[in-house]
């Protein structure tokens, strides 16, 4: 059981991923073409009814639109415009295709297939939550060192442009959580309460608001007139258009919604929540593994991180059992070396610094994409991760680590090589920036996300720290360790909440008896959960695949066995579901023979 496990003994995927495709015989180059330029229209047309995710791709044409896409009408489009495009793929014969174009077909039906079926749950109905949300997301853009592109004074032209609909956005935002409270689509009350300090946050005097960020840094290159123009409708648009629409909200939200707000903490507890759920666990894991058996694999791992970490106590000295040692690691000052922002940032750039040499050994195709670190905004500090933003496509913005910092002499050390391997290099700005580099993928492939893939690889990548050099200390390794049972943890914790029953309360108790984490930490992530019901069952599911696919072939293919081929094997497609990864990595090991 332990060898199948190793090798990714799931059953393997969703109906519509599976390849019941037919080997090619003779590809057909008319139907390569026809495949490829209907990916093209598909792409172009996706671009215009997601004009904020083309801004984010480096797609800047349409820089001056905000699509209402929580609308009822433009779910309709959505579902049109989806059925379009199936009906489109399925008139490909991909039996005649190449290889590239074959996983592009299957990919590209799945997303069909899935986004239609995603559609029938009413999630607009709760449009806004802590972690992800508009409403967070427009202040990054609006605050001039975001996606949105501030250089020319058309730049600054268009984010008015595009700010300008975002009290409609606002208006049907509460007119669709309205549907929700009569419905019971509504959110838990306790993610109500970490929304309305958000929402009020936002609400300043014009030079004091995030939206007035642009202005602050405005190209001298400029003419007078158009600053003392820009300056003054920034203002008035902070004034009539943010603070009021925010102001509406948080009002919403604290007299109207959080009367109605639910006591329960997950999805089977509204309804149409249990279907949902499953969906969930299908979209991002891209699996058809079942509650049950993702919830019997969170417990075993628990239980061998566990294991694991009391051998690197022991090793340490340390003669307390494994909660006196998470006492000591959260409250021992050594452990606490910062004073102030900049030495948080500062000691990132040191391990990448300390990897550098050795990352040359594990790949041989590294991204020509630009990396920096941020500190998160302060605005949304306080509900967010440590996360990675994509660079653009034409390299205008770089990729972003960003960390939130709420107090540096809070800030625990132990954890943050294994942060860094996952968030930055070589986890997710190798993934992503090389996926996106690559020209030999269609468009919508090389922006393509499967949370299992992409959260799986960079999970996998904690798990290099040894070979890079930077698990030398037995407490950095320890924070490697801490971090494998906190994604285990979120297998037992996700399925309790959503599947199970298992209420909030149990569930910030169950991840505190079991990992080193503060209770203001682990209340975030487990309400983090409640809000993205699924996601963070993507992780070690993909890992455990990843992984898996590593020790099968290092066994079989002995000394013919390369990591850096490995790795260049398991990036060099892009997102991909794990039923396709693991038929590739037959492949690549069927050549390596």
């Amino acid at each position: 059981m332990k060898k199948l496990m190793a090798v990714l003994a799931f059953p393997v995927l969703l109906a519509a991923c599976k390849n019941n495709t037919p080997p090619a015989t003779t590809t057909n180059d008319q139907d390569n073409k026809q495949l490829a330029a209907m990916l093209d229209s598909y792409w172009q047309e996706r671009m215009q009814l997601f004009p904020v995710e083309a801004t984010s791709n480096g797609d800047n044409r349409y820089n001056d639109q905000l699509t209402i896409t929580i609308a009822e009408s433009f779910r309709d489009s959505l579902g049109r415009f989806y059925k379009k495009y199936l009906d489109e793929v399925s008139k490909v014969d991909s039996t005649t295709l190449d290889k590239n174009d074959l996983v592009s077909f299957r990919l590209f039906k799945y997303e069909m297939l899935m986004g239609i079926e995603g559609l029938k749950y009413p999630t607009h109905y709760m449009p806004i939550s802590q972690f992800w949300s508009f409403t967070l997301d427009l202040p990054q853009m609006g605050a001039g060192s975001g996606n949105q592109p501030f250089k020319t004074v058309k730049d600054y032209d268009n984010w008015l442009k595009r700010l300008s609909v975002f009290p409609a956005w606002a208006d049907t935002a509460i007119y669709n959580m309205r549907k929700g409270m009569a419905t019971g689509w509504v959110l838990p009350r306790t993610l109500v309460m970490k929304i309305l300090p958000q929402l009020k946050a936002i609400v300043k005097s014009d030079t004091g608001n995030i939206f007035y960020g642009p202005i602050k840094t405005m190209p001298d290159s400029f003419a007078a007139g158009d600053k003392q123009r820009l300056t003054a409708a920034y203002k008035k648009a902070i004034d009539s258009i943010v603070n009021p629409s925010y102001t509406k909200l948080y009002d919403f939200f604290e007299k109207e919604y959080l009367p109605k707000a639910r006591a329960t903490s997950g999805m089977k507890d509204i309804p149409g929540g249990a279907d949902y759920y499953n969906y969930c666990i299908r979209y991002w894991t891209t699996t058809d593994l079942q509650p049950d058996s993702i919830y019997n694999i969170g417990l075993r791992e628990v239980a061998r991180f566990e294991s694991e970490m009391n051998k690197v106590k022991d090793e340490t000295g340390y003669k307390g059992d494994l909660q006196s040692f998470f006492k000591y690691l959260s409250t021992d000052k050594k452990f606490f070396p910062f004073t102030t922002d900049k030495q948080v940032i500062d000691s990132f750039w040191g391990i990448k610094k300390a990897e550098d040499p050795q990352l040359k050994k594990l790949f041989s195709k590294v991204p020509k994409t630009q990396f920096t670190i941020r500190q998160t905004e302060a605005f949304r500090a306080a509900s967010a991760s440590a996360e990675y933003n994509q660079a653009s496509e034409d390299g205008s913005r770089p990729g972003i680590f960003y960390v939130p910092i709420l107090d540096p002499k809070k800030f625990q050390c132990t954890g943050m090589t294994t942060l860094f391997l996952h968030e930055a290099i070589p986890g997710h700005h190798y993934q992503i920036s090389l996926q996106q580099e690559n020209k030999g993928l269609p468009m919508f492939r090389r922006f393509l996300w499967y949370g299992a893939y992409g959260e799986g690889w960079a999970h996998y990548c904690e798990t290099l720290g040894k070979e890079l050099g930077v698990y030398n200390d037995p407490y950095q390794y320890f924070g490697h360790l801490s971090d494998g049972i906190h994604r285990a943890i979120r297998l037992v914790v996700d399925i309790g909440l959503h599947y199970k029953g298992m209420t909030r309360e149990e569930a910030i108790k169950y991840m505190m008896a079991h990992e080193l984490i503060s209770e203001g930490d682990a209340t975030s992530e487990i309400e983090r959960y409640m809000a993205i019901p699924g996601q963070a069952l993507s992780y070690k599911i993909g890992q455990m695949a990843i992984s898996g696919e590593r020790k099968q072939y290092e066994q079989q293919l002995g000394a013919k066995f390369n990591i850096a081929s490995f790795h260049d094997e398991v990036l060099k497609d892009g997102c991909v579901p794990l039923n396709i990864l693991h038929e590739k990595m037959a492949e690549w090991a069927k050549s390596r023979k």
